[in-house]
């Protein structure tokens, strides 16, 4: 049997009634947020299972909108998101969506467009006590749970890719947790989900993007 603390059970302070509903939604909101240059202009917010069915009851919709303005599961305005995503140009759809029995009944699917104009899709679900994992990014099947400080890269699946990308959090002793890699169709383009110990700086993010192989990088605190 798993071990699990009281605060895995009762889940994280928050407004709001549910830790899945709530909590958890805010969370996923926040972190598609991170993967995006700023706040994204344009979101349509796919909702399944359980989400679909009590978003409005449960302040899903309100929950799942804090989290892409950036607001924390304790934040006493998550009731006026509403009106603070309409103050801050923040346009979205909310849609409701089947993805299949496969899928947690709590899960979203973001389809993002930031200020570039460029679009990102992530898809995650809230698992319980507030906790998320995000199963899905730009159709590459993930495993991220954000419990650590993680950098998501897009990198040219080739031969030294990973090992300059590891050497560089090397050099600037950054211990790595856990690594997963990604891909769908070899030598085109890889996902990597890089799980560290340590707050990764600016400069280091900058040298994995000098290294020609990095495509796209993002580096995400825990939140």
């Amino acid at each position: 049997m798993s071990d699990y603390s009281c605060f895995d059970i009762i889940g994280p302070v928050m407004v709001g009634p549910s830790s899945s509903h709530t909590a958890g939604a805010v969370r996923l909101g926040r972190f598609a947020r991170s993967l995006t240059d700023g706040m994204p202009t344009f979101v349509d917010i796919q909702l399944h299972g359980s989400f679909a069915e009590t978003y409005k009851g449960h302040g899903t919709d309100l929950a799942i909108i804090s989290g892409l303005l950036g607001m924390d599961t304790d934040d006493v305005r998550i009731k006026d998101a509403y009106q603070l995503a309409e103050e801050a140009g923040l346009n979205y759809t909310i849609t409701r969506i089947d993805l299949g029995d496969e899928h947690h009944a709590n899960t979203v699917r973001f389809i993002m467009k930031d200020k570039h104009g460029d679009e990102k899709t992530v898809t995650g679900c809230s698992v319980g006590g507030g906790k998320i994992k995000i199963i899905e990014l730009d159709n590459f099947e993930v495993d991220i749970e954000g419990e650590y400080p993680t950098i998501i890269d897009t990198h040219l699946d080739q031969p030294g890719a990973i090992n300059q990308i590891t050497g560089i959090l090397a050099n600037h002793k950054v211990n790595i947790a856990s690594m997963r890699v990604f891909r769908q169709v070899k030598r085109t383009v890889a996902y990597m989900v890089i799980e560290t110990d340590e707050i990764v700086s600016q400069n280091v993010i900058d040298e994995m993007l000098d290294t020609g192989v990095v495509v796209d990088v993002k580096f995400i605190n825990p939140f």
